[in-house]
């Protein structure tokens, strides 16, 4: 894939903490930054992030609600900038075991989970500054894993793919002021589905089920999944993300392509990603912003 259309990064300090949740981009921020000589260290969330692959890294383990506890470990890691990076399925704010450091800041937390994701992001982000670290985004750290403009497989998408780029785009920019998902789903100018909490492949597998069920008529190889940013969204927080998975995804729900925001989303598995997409024979293509 070539290199992602983005400024350099500002000076880090090195450690760098990444706040790991679940999937492959943690441990794909934490070899970036390894390749640049910063050491990272995995914060790595409970029943989210994978304990094999946090071995291969300088690692601690940490709770959603133990705000306390997560922000000792930082200092004692003498981690400055933190990075949040990976899934995580929200939990409700009844579920979690907060500690004395999370109690001492629970309206904050309260107002943080009144909202969607990227304000719980941003929220949960605000509290650690207040505290004296200093958020950062994957811009800053692995800027070698957004996506560039262009297509980046064999394939391109057609006038018709390109109607409904549009289509999709004009979509989610209405729909972003409500936090509501990063992702739609457009088949010759008609919208089929649009992201919610099922996230991108629960979107994709809804839109294979409707096609099953004879819902959507049109043949397979029509049709694009647009993803993009919330507008005003914070974009250290929460990027939209597509890897293998994602072509996988819309090679099943028969679409020809996937169209994201070069510079703005995250390609986790870069080289697969790309692989995966030329033998389905689906285009992957970065929008300018």
């Amino acid at each position: 894939m070539a290199a992602s259309m983005t400024s350099a990064a500002p000076s880090l300090s090195s450690p760098v903490g990444v706040i790991a949740g679940g999937g492959a981009m943690p441990f794909a921020v934490a070899d970036s930054l390894v390749a640049r000589g910063i050491t990272p260290v995995l914060f790595a969330l409970r029943g989210a992030c994978d304990p094999a692959r946090a071995q291969r890294f300088r690692h601690r383990w940490i709770s959603v609600g133990q705000l306390g506890r997560a922000t000792r470990l930082f200092r004692d890691e003498g981690c400055r900038d933190l990075i949040f990076i990976g899934t995580l399925v929200r939990p409700a704010l009844s579920e979690i075991r907060l500690d004395w450091g999370t109690l001492r800041l629970l309206g904050h937390v309260v107002r943080a989970f009144r909202g969607g994701d990227d304000h719980l992001l941003s929220s949960v982000g605000r509290i650690l500054e207040q505290q004296g670290f200093r958020m950062v985004g994957i811009k800053d750290v692995a800027p070698d894993l957004l996506m560039p403009e262009g297509a980046v497989t064999r394939a391109a998408p057609d006038s018709t793919a390109l109607a409904d780029i549009a289509r999709g785009r004009g979509v989610l920019d209405a729909l972003g002021p409500f936090d509501i998902g990063q992702a739609a789903v457009v088949i010759d100018g008609h919208v089929v589905a649009v992201e919610d909490i099922e996230g991108t492949d629960g979107l994709l597998a809804r839109v294979a089920r409707l096609r099953a069920e004879g819902r959507i008529r049109t043949k397979a190889g029509r049709g694009v999944l647009v993803k993009a940013p919330k507008s005003r969204q914070d974009l250290r927080f929460d990027l939209p993300t597509i890897g293998p998975r994602t072509v996988e995804g819309a090679a099943a729900a028969g679409i020809a392509g996937i169209a994201v925001i070069a510079g703005n989303t995250l390609a986790a598995e870069p080289q697969a990603l790309v692989e995966a997409a030329d033998a389905k024979g689906l285009f992957v293509i970065g929008l300018a912003g």
